[in-house]
């Protein structure tokens, strides 16, 4: 398998697929039979697992804990019912606009 952003998309067909199914099979499904809070705190703990590794300048566990942190993100995403595509779309939306003038344009909202 080639090792590209495509496997994003793989990945949650695989855990969109797995909603639903046995909470005692799969680790996945027992993260979505918990619905989107236990979606949402195992995000979190994951995200602050990659800045944790990050900070102490360990490039092998933050590679790791960033592939924890992205799947976890597309748990809740499935938990959410919605499309990684529809993120896509929005970072298309950004691209080529200042990082400063999104944020402006946000905090205005």
């Amino acid at each position: 398998m080639a090792a590209d952003a495509s496997q994003l998309d793989q990945l949650f067909a695989t855990i969109a697929a797995r909603k639903g199914t046995d909470a005692a099979a799969s680790y996945t499904a027992r993260l979505l039979a918990g619905g989107t809070p236990l979606c949402a705190q195992k995000l979190g703990e994951e995200a602050v697992e990659t800045v944790i590794a990050a900070t102490r300048g360990d490039a092998g566990a933050t590679i790791a804990e960033s592939a924890d942190l992205l799947y976890h993100w597309l748990v809740l995403l499935a938990a959410l019912e919605i499309d990684p595509a529809d993120v896509y779309a929005e970072l298309a939306r950004r691209e080529g606009r200042s990082g400063l003038d999104e944020k402006a344009a946000r905090s205005s909202n």
